[in-house]
């Protein structure tokens, strides 16, 4: 995979919003620990410096998309006040240093939000700087479902998510969520904007993004795009940074 550039990394300055995405995947014997962490939630990263929003959230089967949810997968989405909290959140928090020390494979990632629509439990991104040419990019695309409307949305969604698997250009996809069924979140990085561009407007993704929009399966929806600025660690067996 090509790394992010040094000017993707210089154009955040010290007071913009970063995002952090930890992904960790539990070893056998931390599984309890690891369940632990879902039940508490955000609650045990409220003193945390600069911090603005965060999510705990599981994941699918295998780090995928489906009904069944993992055993071991799950990830931390975290907003940040400046690049410095964000940091020092990954380098010093008590709570990354115990994901660490607990996982078998363990993932992080700072970045830097350049689109935003929508808003995730009523939070929102701030937005720097225009779309990155021939660089990475990552997505995040999340929402919360209709009650009513979650059969419709699952007979769409494998066939779009299980197409990233084979999808020219999508480095990282992983399939997370805060609750079964109707709280569900997509996260992908990209060899490009152009790549990612693609995958959207073509083939299962397409029908089924058209199928929302048409039958308003979504009550809150948030789709945001950013610059990678540091990824570490190792995710379903593949190395970063």
């Amino acid at each position: 995979m090509n790394s992010p550039t040094i000017n993707a990394i210089q154009s955040a300055s010290e007071n913009d919003q970063i995002a952090v995405l930890l992904l960790a995947d539990i070893a056998p014997t931390h599984r309890l620990w690891g369940w632990s962490r879902m039940v508490q939630g955000p609650r045990a990263l409220r003193r945390t410096d600069g911090l603005l929003f965060a999510k705990v959230l599981g994941s699918g089967y295998e780090g995928g998309f489906g009904l069944k949810p993992s055993a071991s997968r799950q990830g931390v989405f975290a907003l940040f006040s400046s690049l410095q909290t964000a940091h020092a959140f990954i380098d010093r928090s008590p709570l990354v240093q115990a994901y660490k020390a607990r996982s078998q494979e363990f993932f992080s990632m700072t970045m830097q939000a350049w689109s935003c629509r929508g808003s995730w439990d009523g939070q929102s991104l701030a937005v720097a700087g225009q779309a990155p040419v021939d660089v990475p990019i990552a997505a995040l695309t999340r929402a919360s479902i209709r009650m009513g409307k979650a059969a419709a949305f699952w007979r769409y969604a494998p066939a779009a998510q299980s197409a990233l698997d084979h999808t020219q250009g999508c480095q990282l996809a992983v399939g997370l969520g805060e609750a079964p069924l109707l709280r569900q979140a997509t996260f992908t990085l990209w060899d490009s904007v152009s790549h990612m561009d693609a995958y959207a407007r073509s083939g299962a993704h397409l029908t089924a993004i058209q199928a929302a929009a048409k039958h308003g399966y979504f009550f809150e929806s948030m789709f945001a795009r950013f610059s990678p600025l540091t990824l570490s660690g190792q995710w379903k067996g593949k190395h970063y940074g």
